[in-house]
């Protein structure tokens, strides 16, 4: 490999991963979680909305759910088609939600948008182990799964500056479209820059994918873990803000607290590499039950600091264990790496989707501080698990 084949190299994955950060902070963080951030905002100026927002929230889930399964059979044969229905997708959400005026019309674009989401990462996973030097995969991805945190900080700027409802949603929709350009030209690039330099996969470059037991465990640890983590992501707020910790009308300082404790996801990488998959799993799972623990002495002592700072560590054990699951899926499907991403993922929603499910039923019978100790139990179980023996 020549010099001037590793500056460009080097350059294209500094950009690529730069993109695939926007791209990510696009439908992650505003086309998908930017509906519960806006909540408020919904009721204030589209009453008529709110009675359907837990149906848009199931509908979510479900198309990011398709999406991912579509994404696993798509992405590695197919990455730029991938990254193309994640911009699409989630630029058209927006738009919908943007002017959506009856809750039919607000439900469709919460489900398109939801679809962003699951075809951005496991179609960047990909991407980038074939744009980006195999020394600096792991910095990269890191970087990349970054980018939900950054966009929870956007929509919550967004959110506080934005003149309406309306004009908030327009303007994710261009970053969405301006995210899908950006990512799109360096990946257009990658045959000039990796052509020379990458073996051909061939049957001594081993198997495509390995067994599907292979993610029985990451998958099952990632269902545990996501129903601990649902509490904070459905109903943090609101029970931070029911108990007066935090004044209603500051609530986004909590999702930008999250968010700038979820930059330090870009550490992932490092960590994985230093302490290995299980136990950077354990780790990550860890700072999500601690987080937990927090919203719970928050609750209870009327603690606007504690309140913040449980949702930083949160955002930031969040970000990694995300991360996590995709250097997993990696280490354990390494030719589909894309496919892998995508299973892990949808077994990461589903825990949510139960966690809230549950949660709510729950909070009919329990008060807030044994609901956060309730998650923060889960959490912990959900990092033991990777812990189980190997067969």
């Amino acid at each position: 490999m020549t010099g001037t084949t590793v500056d460009r190299r080097a350059g294209a994955g500094l950009g690529t991963a730069a993109a695939g950060m926007l791209l990510i902070a696009a439908t992650y963080g505003m086309a998908r979680f930017g509906v519960g951030l806006f909540a408020p905002s919904l009721s204030a100026q589209r009453p008529d909305l709110v009675d359907v927002l837990g149906w848009a929230g199931a509908a979510q889930f479900t198309s990011y759910s398709l999406a991912a399964v579509l994404a696993a059979r798509l992405v590695d044969r197919r990455p730029r088609a991938g990254l193309l229905l994640a911009g699409t997708t989630a630029t058209v959400g927006c738009l919908g939600v943007a002017v959506a005026s009856t809750p039919a019309v607000f439900v469709v674009a919460v489900f398109i948008g939801g679809l962003g989401g699951g075809f951005a990462s496991p179609a960047l996973v990909p991407v980038i182990d074939t744009v980006v030097d195999p020394r600096a995969t792991a910095t990269a991805q890191s970087v990349v799964n970054s980018g939900t945190a950054v966009g929870v900080i956007g929509a919550g700027v967004v959110a506080s500056v934005a003149a309406s409802l309306g004009s908030a949603w327009m303007f994710m929709a261009l970053v969405c479209a301006v995210s899908t350009a950006a990512v799109w030209c360096p990946v257009r690039a990658r045959a000039d820059l990796t052509g020379a330099d990458r073996p051909a996969a061939g049957p001594s470059s081993g198997p495509a994918r390995g067994p599907w037991r292979l993610l029985v465990l990451p998958g099952a640890a990632a269902v545990v873990a996501g129903a601990g983590s649902s509490l904070v992501w459905t109903f943090g707020p609101l029970l931070v803000t029911g108990s007066g910790s935090v004044p209603a009308e500051r609530v986004g300082w909590l999702w930008i607290a999250l968010g700038l404790g979820g930059v330090l996801g870009i550490l992932t990488g490092a960590l994985v590499r230093r302490t290995g998959t299980r136990a950077g799993w354990c780790w990550c799972a860890g700072s999500l039950s601690v987080a937990s623990a927090g919203v719970a002495v928050a609750v209870a002592a009327g603690s606007a600091w504690a309140a913040c700072v449980s949702m930083a560590v949160f955002g930031a054990g969040y970000m990694g264990l995300s991360g996590v699951l995709i250097f997993w899926a990696r280490n354990v499907w390494p030719g589909r790496a894309g496919a892998g991403t995508s299973v892990l993922f949808i077994a990461l929603a589903t825990g949510q989707a139960l966690g809230s499910v549950g949660f709510g039923l729950a909070r009919d019978v329990l008060g807030a501080v044994p609901l956060a100790v309730l998650a923060a139990g889960l959490c912990a179980l959900g990092g033991l698990t990777a812990l189980a023996r190997k067969r």
